[in-house]
């Protein structure tokens, strides 16, 4: 297990999630964002079932940067409830898990 996750974060918007993913980049929160836009989402909100077009942000980071990043996500967008959940990276090519370390500032 390393100390590496992706954090899926989706967004109404590519626009938005343009906004987020650079921002997240920038204050170096993130190593790096992929964005993957027109995902079809269908949830339970406030009693109803809806459905959405989204887009679909997977943010690369550590766990220390976690709640920095959350707290980034909760000030730029536009949800009332925004999804923001991490994923841990159990493994992977070590220079790519070294380059997103050096990438973020850790809080440790």
């Amino acid at each position: 297990m390393t100390d590496k996750i992706v954090v899926l974060v989706t967004c109404g918007s590519p626009e938005e999630g343009r906004k987020i993913a650079r921002a997240l980049v920038e204050r170096r929160l993130a190593a790096c964002v992929n964005m993957v836009p027109g995902i079809e989402s269908v949830y339970r909100w406030k009693g109803a079932v809806e459905e959405a077009s989204e887009c679909l942000l997977l943010a690369k980071t550590t766990r220390g940067q976690f709640a920095p990043l959350e707290s980034a996500v909760r000030e730029l967008h536009s949800y009332e409830l925004p999804e923001i959940v991490a994923l841990p990276l159990v493994d992977g090519l070590d220079s790519y898990l070294n380059w997103i370390a050096s990438s973020v500032e850790d809080i440790e």
